[in-house]
């Protein structure tokens, strides 16, 4: 920023199409008017400062502008969607509690949303609209807080937080460490330019999207995730147009692009500079590489560039990357031998596709890390036997803020963080498997959700990325049920039924046995995370309860319940203020009544007067 702040940092693509260039320069302008409209405010050094913004100019200065000010930004993602909008403010209001926010920025047409949120936490002291603060050239710039590298950096609350919020507790060590650790990983070099669409709440979209690109001055490019969502091409074209060499992208995106940009869109791009597309964040198909680089081949798009890597927020982001330029390393393995016993047995070449499972190669540790698969008791695993993947490392978080029972869980001995997921090494390399909570067992075998929602999304009619599979344990027998619950536009009865019938079969072909039911919902039923992952846990939970795809009613309705379920909070807090103020309010009371007495009084002398006055004027004109 000091040596060359009028370079741009940003070339900020907005959904109208138009270009905002942010500069090195700008960027620092406005983050000190953000900071100094926080410490106008009355936020502390270490205090909490809830960021509610889309991808905007707005979001890098409210970013940059907390931790200006001493803050640790708490990234929230905006509501996108008025009609589940009570479900996004009790989801949000949690976190905000268990951060202790002190601050929200927001901006101008999400201030109700703002305000129903401070309604449901009473500790929220201020709202502030980022357009504001940035259009006050009366803030001057603020001289930057004195921080340490132990010092909390960011609380970055996982993608699954619900009803037991966990805010991954980063310090600027942590942040630092990770960053450094990726652009070695990826070998970042001089003339790399990131092409971003991913969401800055995120952990991808905000490190390896942004600030990894901060701190090391790669040229970056940056779309909203509403844009690409709507029209994929323009992340493809944005690659063409500014000659973008690195990105990352969860595995649906890659999906996306082959299903909704047509070839003849794809003809005219140049995508031969693309060195590394990083693919991660969810579950890797190798079916999906496989049509992408097909899909993008005509451009000049090279396989070699597909990236495949692993991360989480509880190591800020990265933890395992592949050898830049090597391409997918996809290991096939005999279904069930690994599904029976955890053995990750390379399958024949002439074994059938309908036994064997596929499995995408993640790389090994980024450097100055370390990873490993272990078993119940934290004891190594060998090669090609399925454990849970543990890491450790300078990027590890600090814990779950004001969550130690959840931090004791994961945090083990010598500095071993359980990830959670699950996987096995071949040869230093790691490959996931899937996670522990979501895993199905049935008939003594493993299943794995992503691997029959794939299946199902598959099939002609659903609604592809928008497909939850999970068990539901049927009490009577003591075993598990499969249940699929699929998204579809589809509202004829007859073809309903068909539909359901070819996921069913779509499934048996691929893991060996149909789920025991199959359930079609509309679109938007199923839950997702802020990051855009399925939210299995609640779909069953919705599923249980006969919930799925029931209607949250219009705005104002959601929004008058929200206000109305606020009330008895408002008037506790109201009754506990009651003892305190009562002698003052006596006394005021007391005082008040003699002052409007004597007012009241002073107020009919002067009327008779004046009424008086008035009859002597009238009887004088007559």
């Amino acid at each position: 920023m000091a040596h060359t702040p009028g370079r741009v940092h940003v070339m900020l693509l907005r959904e109208d199409g138009r270009e905002e260039a942010i500069t090195y320069a700008a960027l620092r302008r406005d983050a000190g008017r953000v900071a100094a409209a926080l410490r106008r405010r009355g936020l502390r050094p270490g205090g909490k400062v809830a960021i509610m913004l889309p991808t905007s100019r707005g979001y890098f200065a409210a970013f940059m502008g907390a931790l200006l000010a001493g803050g640790v930004p708490v990234p929230l993602y905006p509501p996108f969607r008025l009609d589940r909008i009570a479900e996004y403010i009790q989801r949000e209001a949690k976190i905000l509690a268990n951060a202790e926010a002190e601050v929200l920025i927001t901006f101008a047409r999400a201030a109700r949303v703002a305000e129903l949120v401070r309604d449901q936490v009473p500790a929220l002291g201020q709202v502030v609209d980022v357009d504001e603060a940035l259009a006050d050239a009366s803030l001057d710039t603020a001289v930057a807080a004195d921080l340490r590298g132990e010092d909390t950096a960011l609380l970055q609350y996982t993608s699954g937080s619900t009803g037991d919020p966990k805010g991954v507790e980063l310090t600027h060590a942590n942040v630092l460490a990770n960053i450094r650790a990726a652009a070695e990983g990826c070998a970042l070099r001089a003339g790399d330019v990131m092409v971003s669409w991913l969401p800055l709440y995120h952990d991808m979209g905000l490190v390896g999207g942004w600030l990894m690109n901060l701190y090391f001055g790669t040229p970056t490019v940056i779309l909203s995730p509403v844009t690409f969502l709507a029209r994929p091409e323009r992340w493809l074209q944005a690659f063409s147009h500014y000659k973008g060499t690195i990105s990352c992208a969860p595995n649906f995106a890659f999906d996306l692009c082959v299903k909704r940009v047509a070839p003849e869109a794809i003809a005219p791009l140049q995508l031969g500079p693309i060195r590394a597309l990083l693919n991660g964040s969810e579950p890797i198909l190798a079916s999906t590489l496989d049509r992408f680089a097909e899909h993008l081949a005509p451009a000049g798009f090279r396989r070699e560039a597909l990236f495949c890597a692993y991360g989480l927020a509880e190591n800020m982001v990265a933890v395992t990357f592949p050898p830049p330029g090597r391409g997918p390393r996809v290991d096939r393995v005999e279904r069930a031998t690994f599904e029976s016993s955890g053995e990750a047995r390379p399958a024949d070449e002439g074994t059938p596709e309908s036994e064997v499972l596929h499995f995408v190669g993640c790389g090994s540790a980024v450097p100055n890390h370390e990873v490993r698969v272990a078993d119940e008791a934290g004891a190594p695993l060998p090669d090609r036997r399925q454990g849970r993947i543990l890491f450790r490392g300078p990027s590890a978080f600090k814990g779950y803020y004001r969550n130690p029972e959840a931090t004791a869980k994961v945090k083990l001995a010598d500095g071993w963080v359980d990830s959670g997921d699950l996987g096995y090494l071949v040869d230093g390399e790691l490959f996931i498997s899937g996670r522990v909570k979501d895993l199905i067992i049935k008939g003594g075998r493993n299943y794995y959700p992503h691997e029959l929602e794939a299946a199902a999304g598959a099939v002609p009619g659903v609604r592809q990325g928008c497909v939850a599979a999970f068990a539901v344990r049927d009490e009577g027998s003591g075993t598990e049920s499969i249940v699929v619950v699929a998204e579809t536009k589809e509202e004829r009865p007859t073809a309903r039924a068909a539909l359901q019938q070819k996921i069913g079969e779509a499934i048996a072909s691929t893991v060996g046995i149909p789920p025991d039911r199959v359930v079609l919902t509309g679109p938007g039923a199923v839950p997702k995370t802020s990051s855009g992952k399925i939210r299995r846990g609640d779909t069953r939970r919705l599923y249980l309860a006969g919930e799925l795809g029931r209607g949250h009613g219009s705005f104002a309705r959601q929004a008058a319940g929200l206000y109305l379920r606020g009330l008895p909070r408002r008037a506790k807090a109201l009754a506990g203020r009651a003892g305190e103020v009562a002698y003052g309010s006596f006394a005021l009371g007391t005082f008040g009544g003699m002052l409007a007495a004597s007012t009241a009084a002073g107020r009919l002398i002067r009327r008779a007067r004046r009424c008086a006055s008035s009859r002597a004027t009238w009887r004088a004109r007559r």
